[in-house]
């Protein structure tokens, strides 16, 4: 498991900015295109989408749910460095005394990145991004606040 947690780590910030280099062409590419319905009422020309702009919703979702993914293995991988005492860690070497409130700051940093790109994703009419942000992150940051450390 901290394999993976640490090739997620190193590998997963060029994908990410892979999936956000597709989605600044796929906005290019459907910048001329409508981006709001033309028929309907304006609540629904509003909530839904063109397909063009569906289309960069999708890989913009598929953007942050990549940068979302480095995000927590990178704080996974910092905290076993001492932090966190987990089974499926292993031996994770000499306690931090630095990192009393690691744990506490991640969970905080998770949940106030979650909001916030969910906030804006929302403003931007992006429900998938919206959608991904609200669900992975809250969940992510539960899963490292159960985690047992060597001070609680």
């Amino acid at each position: 498991m901290m394999l993976f947690l640490g090739l997620m780590f190193m590998g997963a910030w060029a994908a990410a900015g892979g999936a956000l280099v597709y989605s600044a062409i796929t906005l290019a590419r459907v910048w001329p295109a409508d981006w709001m319905r033309r028929a309907g009422s304006p609540a629904v020309r509003l909530l839904m989408p063109t397909p063009a702009y569906l289309r960069f919703d999708k890989s913009l979702a598929v953007a942050a749910l990549l940068a979302d993914l480095w995000l927590v293995s990178t704080a996974v991988v910092f905290g076993s460095d001492g932090i966190f005492t987990e089974d499926w860690m292993g031996y994770p070497g000499m306690m931090d005394p630095n990192g009393q409130g690691y744990q506490a700051g991640v969970v905080s940093a998770l949940r106030a990145t979650a909001w916030w790109t969910f906030g804006i994703a929302a403003l931007g009419r992006c429900w998938i991004t919206a959608g991904v942000q609200v669900c992975v992150l809250p969940l992510a940051a539960w899963w490292i606040g159960s985690f047992d450390t060597y001070y609680n």
